[in-house]
């Protein structure tokens, strides 16, 4: 088989298509041959510099879709044949993976394997934002950074579901209707910060009660200003920076969190729960992946450099 293989840390360049044994499955584990890949910016820092579960040399990627090859020893409740999808196992830029049975979610019938790759790993991430992190319910005001984005888009549309009210922000004017698309009440096209006047006319001076941060260390002060008393500002973008702060420099009782997905799936309950809860909003309607890049997997630098160049919206995939 094939993967795309990195040897060190670094730019683009350091992706290596690179032919390897197949793998064989262990005890609970199942081998996939890869269908699609999603390609996420926690890829890109991955690559870039590494960090827990990400040393080189290494296989990239972590989420993608695929048809269940061989079985191992001890697992039940998959065959051979069986279309599956999973939001976090590392090395999924790859033609062939073995992956703990437990990390797999069998796909509805109608559910394209493009579509579970594209909501898996941001899909989940915009579930936990809207559901735990922050429970929107009808008449609340959320900030949604990067709305034109893959996390954000599905963000937009999650809200909308449970009745809130989007600000959109996007960094160009031509990402703006796509944020309006996916059902954004109002778009701001501003890069970095200083948007926050805005909001609060938006707000009637009141405050957003929930920003969804991904913008990076750019945008961080600038999304608390925007906030209510007691608003959240929940910050999920550390690969595009991390401020130093003390605590007094926060805005008086805003609340701050550092959302991590894996603890909105932190068993194969709620694994199973939240994908079908994603999967059920892609079958009525209310949830529209939009894979707006296809690339072939060997090609998997020049997804990066895309994604990294924000020229990109939506979802961009890798196909074998």
């Amino acid at each position: 088989m094939h993967a795309i293989r990195i040897e060190e840390h670094g730019g683009p360049g350091v992706m290596r298509w690179t032919e390897l044994p197949d793998p064989v499955p262990g005890p609970g584990e199942a081998l996939v041959r890869l269908t699609a890949a999603g390609v996420n910016y926690m890829d890109i820092g991955a690559r870039a510099q590494g960090g827990p579960g990400w040393t080189a040399p290494a296989i990239l990627g972590a989420e993608g879709a695929g048809r269940v090859t061989a079985l191992g020893e001890g697992v039940a409740g998959l065959a051979v044949g069986d279309r599956v999808a999973w939001f976090y196992h590392p090395g999924s830029y790859a033609e062939l993976l073995a992956v703990p049975a437990a990390s797999l979610v069998k796909l509805p019938d109608g559910i394209d394997d493009e579509s579970a790759a594209a909501v898996m790993m941001q899909g989940l991430t915009a579930s936990h934002l809207a559901t735990e992190t922050y429970p929107v319910g009808p008449g609340d005001t959320a900030v949604v950074h990067a709305a034109a984005g893959g996390v954000g888009r599905l963000l937009t549309q999650l809200v909308k579901a449970r009745g809130g009210r989007v600000v959109a922000l996007v960094s160009r004017e031509d990402k703006a209707p796509v944020a309006k698309a996916a059902g954004a009440d109002h778009v701001l096209v501003h890069s970095g910060g200083g948007f926050e006047d805005r909001i609060r006319e938006l707000t009637g001076g009141r405050g957003a009660d929930v920003v969804y941060d991904g913008g990076g260390a750019e945008t961080f002060h600038s999304s608390q200003a925007a906030l209510r008393p007691h608003g959240v500002h929940a910050y999920y973008g550390p690969f595009m920076g991390v401020p130093t702060l003390r605590p007094t420099d926060l805005p008086d009782s805003i609340l701050l969190t550092y959302p991590v997905v894996h603890h909105h799936v932190a068993t194969r309950e709620a694994l199973e729960r939240r994908t079908g809860e994603l999967f059920d909003l892609v079958l009525d309607g209310r949830l529209t992946p939009s894979v707006t890049g296809r690339y072939p997997l060997a090609q998997a630098a020049r997804a990066h450099a895309d994604l990294a160049s924000r020229r990109t919206t939506g979802k961009l995939l890798l196909l074998p």
